[in-house]
């Protein structure tokens, strides 16, 4: 009986080092424009980046997070554009296959409101890392 229980004891802690915590979601914000772009574009890019290596300074250091500014006019941008069905000013944050579209919500706020826009971008990040 002792060595059963000595048994499932050594199985359990063995466990529960293998096991560790799940790898952490990659969360991926990207903003599209094209090469001619307005103020508002610029700050929409502006504030979002902002928004998200300051408040996420750590996971995008580590990789977790990360912020892309994407040219549509450019080959590698209609790519990644195609691949994630974008075809204008977009500022879009990704995780596996949840997407939040925050565009108008950035050309509403980026001149005005920032604060309001780094809001929104939080919670919307902070929803996908649940």
């Amino acid at each position: 009986m002792k060595k059963t229980i000595l048994f499932c004891m050594t199985l359990f802690m063995v466990s529960g080092v293998f096991a560790g915590n799940p790898p952490a979601k990659k969360i991926e914000v990207y903003y599209f424009h094209f090469t001619r772009r307005c103020m508002t574009c610029n700050n929409v890019e502006k504030v979002s980046k902002e928004a998200v290596e300051k408040q996420y300074a750590e996971k995008v250091k580590s990789g977790e997070i990360t912020f892309q500014s994407i040219n549509l006019d450019e080959k590698e941008g209609e790519a990644i554009g195609a691949k994630l069905k974008v075809e204008g000013q977009t500022l879009l944050i990704v995780s596996g296959d949840k997407r939040v579209d925050l565009t108008d919500k950035g050309f509403l706020y980026a001149n005005n409101s920032p604060d309001k826009l780094k809001a929104e971008i939080k919670k919307a990040i902070d929803g996908m890392m649940k």
